[in-house]
């Protein structure tokens, strides 16, 4: 069954047996980690780091950017946690699950020379700006400007 909410809970480790329904955030270990809001039981481990994920929180809910895609499992489910809240995505084709693995490779690859102040390609450039097309990222651009 389809989630709607996602409550979190601070924790400072994981726990072993995770509550269906509930993002565990894990500020120590720059983590946040939950069931698959699908309802599959899939464990689901987002790591929270400038050129992966982010969480925003409000005081009072947490949001999570950019989305969940879970390519890799049969269920492929593709939501985002929202103030503490499900928004699911249209399912992705193979073909743009592909390409948002690969502006994901350049995007992380970009952080990281721009890191040691290394040359980055036009390429990487635009997409470390934010500027390219994938649905992914025009997503995450616009959860991370509100």
């Amino acid at each position: 069954m389809k989630l709607s909410t996602m409550p979190h809970e601070f924790v400072d480790q994981t726990p072993r047996d995770l509550e269906e329904g509930k993002l565990y955030v894990s500020i120590r270990y720059r983590t946040a980690v939950h069931l698959c809001a699908c309802g599959c039981g899939s464990k689901i481990v987002t790591p929270l780091r400038p050129a992966k994920w982010k969480l925003y929180f409000d005081g009072e809910s947490v949001s999570l950017s950019p989305s969940v895609g879970s390519w890799q499992l049969p269920c492929r489910s593709h939501y985002w946690i929202e103030k503490d809240n499900i928004r699911w995505a249209k399912p992705w084709t193979d073909k743009q699950i592909a390409e948002g693995r690969m502006n994901d490779a350049k995007d992380v690859h970009a952080y990281y020379e721009s890191r040691k102040g290394g040359a980055v390609d036009a390429k990487s450039e635009s997409s470390a700006s934010g500027q390219k097309v994938g649905v992914l990222k025009r997503s995450w651009r616009r959860v991370r400007h509100h």
